[in-house]
């Protein structure tokens, strides 16, 4: 499936001032002082939103699980009901990092702890799981290299798989395989050894994880080294919940992609009865077909003959329920809105838009007529974690009234962390209110068991001169304050940088380092 991954936020370099005369201090001077050391206040939470129950789990219905580019920018907001109210989300992509190939990364971009930071990644996982919703990680996709591919030792990729599950309590994981790994029989092996180690160590906890493998399909079915992948799979003995198919970017397309994506299944449907039934796993075709998934993109498609229109998703949503088939997803709730506010673009084959009418998430209310989860059989119920209160582990400045805040802020209120939608002061994120429109906060979610406040690494002394309350400096000069480096932005005498902070507009002083939770920030 297509995507996007951005480079992560690029770092600053680490940036001791001459005391200034006593002054008073701003809240928001405090907390960062606080945050050189440990952290801050807290407030009060009132939780708002939720989806709990907001789908019976029902055994034997075709369950909907979009997907979600998690690395691509705008960043989507799938822990909010109202951007994403399907029961179960499937996350892209885990991979292969670029400087180590057995450390896990979000797109080649985020380490697990920088996409924390940057994207409140788990804060926002965790919500899902207070709200009842399902997340299920996916590793590979289209680009870059999946672990198994480039991690060549088995027991470095079983740790690998194991870092991202129990980072974020998944239960339920997806392989994305694709292009070149398809073809590469040493990952596809290392692949299936290294979830057998996992799968036998949940069983042992008593917490079983259900693995879906996702492969490319044709009209005419599955190619030989997608049921090679299977294949392997089973051979090791994986307890393999299920194979869903990629019905999308045929090589062959005929115009009509309700009936390609309809055959690709029923080709597939016999094939994987086959692979199935050698390795004892099914006994009817009512089987296979629970164990099935079918994933479309949405919209416009890589190849120009395709586009898959909201006609075809309701033509779906009938054969799913025809077919008993166990799962249907789509690429993405990225793209699940019209190209063009006003008159809709056509053909537009774009990451942040469908290419073709639609309402918004159009697509993904009528996915929702289906109306079954993940089979609990496997997943079992996890305890959402709570919120961890405590100010010296919030891993964001604490909010202050007496501050402003510009978009794409984030802030800690009551052991829950939140992003600035647009400029505000005074508003407070745990404030209750009926429409997300009436707050200008984004709840991402709590404050995790683990997390710690940040330090911003001082300058070594004399990096810069100390600022002087009595200097006259001039645009461009750089000075040290408490450690810090800062810049002038126009000629000034007697301004403290540390207004810099709480009032950057106003201040002549441009800081030469980011504040854990500003935009941009790392």
């Amino acid at each position: 499936m297509p995507e996007l991954h951005p480079p992560a936020a690029p770092r600053r370099p680490p940036i001791d001032f001459e005391e200034e005369p006593a002054r008073r201090l701003s809240p928001f001077r405090i907390m960062l002082a606080f945050l050189l050391v440990a952290g801050a206040a807290y407030g009060t939470f009132i939780g708002i939103g939720s989806r709990l129950n907001r789908a019976a789990a029902s055994s034997g219905l075709t369950w909907f699980a979009p997907y979600v580019d998690v690395t691509l920018t705008p960043t989507y907001t799938f822990q909010i009901p109202a951007s994403d109210p399907a029961p179960q989300t499937v996350l892209g992509f885990v991979v292969s990092d670029p400087a180590e190939p057995c450390t896990p990364s979000w797109g080649g971009a985020y380490t697990l702890d920088q996409a924390d930071q940057s994207l409140a990644l788990g804060a926002r996982v965790a919500e899902m799981s207070q709200q009842g919703a399902l997340a299920i990680v996916s590793f590979g996709g289209q680009a870059n290299d999946e672990l198994a591919v480039r991690c060549t030792d088995i027991e470095s990729l079983t740790r690998a798989y194991e870092q991202v599950i129990d980072r974020y309590h998944i239960r339920a994981i997806d392989f994305d395989i694709e292009g070149a790994a398809l073809d590469n029989l040493s990952a596809t092996d290392r692949r299936a050894a290294a979830i057998k180690n996992i799968q036998a160590h949940s069983s042992a906890l008593k917490s079983p994880l259900e693995i879906w493998l996702t492969l490319p399909v044709e009209p005419s079915g599955l190619q030989d080294n997608a049921i090679t992948v299977i294949d392997r799979m089973l051979a090791a003995r994986v307890d393999l919940a299920g194979v869903n198919l990629l019905a999308m970017d045929f090589a062959r397309p005929t115009g009509n992609m309700l009936g390609d994506i309809e055959k690709s299944a029923s080709a597939a449907e016999a094939q994987i009865a086959a692979e199935m039934r050698r390795y004892g796993v099914i006994e009817t075709d009512a089987h296979v077909w629970q164990r099935m998934g079918v994933t479309v993109m949405i919209g416009q498609n890589d190849v120009a003959g395709e586009r898959f229109s909201v006609t075809d998703a309701q033509g779906l949503v009938g054969f799913a329920q025809r077919v008993r088939l166990g799962r249907v997803s789509m690429w993405s709730l990225n793209r699940d809105v019209q190209c063009g506010s006003t008159f809709p673009q056509i053909g537009v084959n774009s990451n942040t838009c469908s290419g073709t009418t639609q309402a918004g998430l159009q697509f993904s209310r009528i996915f929702g007529e289906l109306a079954g989860t993940v089979p609990m059989r496997a997943v079992g119920a996890a305890t959402p974690p709570q919120p961890d209160t405590n100010p010296a582990d919030a891993p964001f400045p604490m909010w202050s009234p007496d501050s402003a805040y510009q978009t794409g802020y984030k802030v800690v209120r009551g052991g829950y962390i939140y992003e600035a939608k647009w400029y505000n002061a005074g508003q407070d994120p745990a404030e209750q209110v009926q429409y997300s429109w009436q707050t200008p906060w984004e709840l991402l979610g709590p404050v995790l068991p683990g997390d710690k406040a940040p330090t911003i690494a001082t300058l070594p002394a004399g990096t810069y001169r100390g600022w002087s309350s009595t200097q006259n400096y001039t645009a461009g000069q750089d000075v040290m304050y408490n450690g810090l480096g800062y810049q002038a932005k126009w000629a000034n005498q007697g301004a403290s940088p540390a207004d810099a902070i709480d009032d950057p507009a106003g201040s002549p002083w441009s800081p030469l380092y980011s504040i854990p939770g500003e935009p941009g920030a790392s």
